[in-house]
């Protein structure tokens, strides 16, 4: 499965992506929000084996894709969508990108690709994220790509010796149905 945006190719993961995932998983950066201090080649390695091995369901819930450059195929992120529910239609929306890509438009780009395919191809009436509250950039993206914050769980998660708190947002079908005309230069089909 590959889906191409104007600057990406999200695509399958294969084998050796783990170097590239090692590559920004080792960054404070992109730790800050997780509970591990680091991580390592085997976590990379298994992290990637474990986003294969969901391309051979059947049926296929879980759909995780590498995000790389259309210029160079150089993998700087995944994102995906997560069946939670099937007779809902419902999924789980999830992004992590390399750090030295932020703030580049990339996010959005491929949020707004991996939409299109959970509510088109997969046919899902709500895609819903959530992350913790801190995260700011994360929260303005996924209001930005139309999701709409349903609540704060206060002090859900504990890690790095602290409480945090997540939030929950989300978008239907006939939301996203209403906003997309307004996007749809970001797809190569």
């Amino acid at each position: 499965m590959e889906i191409k945006t104007q600057r990406l190719l999200l695509r399958e993961f294969e084998e050796d992506d783990w170097k590239a995932i090692l590559e920004y998983h080792a960054k404070p950066e992109y730790l800050r929000y997780y509970p591990w201090k680091e991580r390592s080649e085997q976590d990379a390695r298994e992290f990637v084996s474990r986003l294969i091995a969901w391309q051979n369901e059947e049926p296929r819930q879980k759909h995780q894709l590498a995000i790389t450059l259309l210029i160079d195929r150089n993998l700087i992120g995944n994102i995906g969508v997560r069946i939670t529910n099937p007779k809902a239609r419902e999924a789980e929306f999830g992004l992590e990108l390399n750090p030295y890509f932020w703030h580049k438009g990339f996010a959005f780009e491929a949020a707004q690709a991996m939409l299109r395919f959970g509510f088109k191809d997969l046919d899902m009436h709500r895609i819903w994220a959530q992350t913790v509250a801190d995260n700011t950039s994360v929260r303005r993206l996924l209001e930005k790509i139309g999701m709409r914050l349903e609540g704060q769980l206060h002090h859900n998660l504990h890690f790095k010796n602290r409480w945090w708190d997540t939030t929950l947002y989300s978008i239907l079908k006939e939301e996203w149905l209403q906003s997309v005309s307004n996007l749809a230069h970001l797809y190569l089909d």
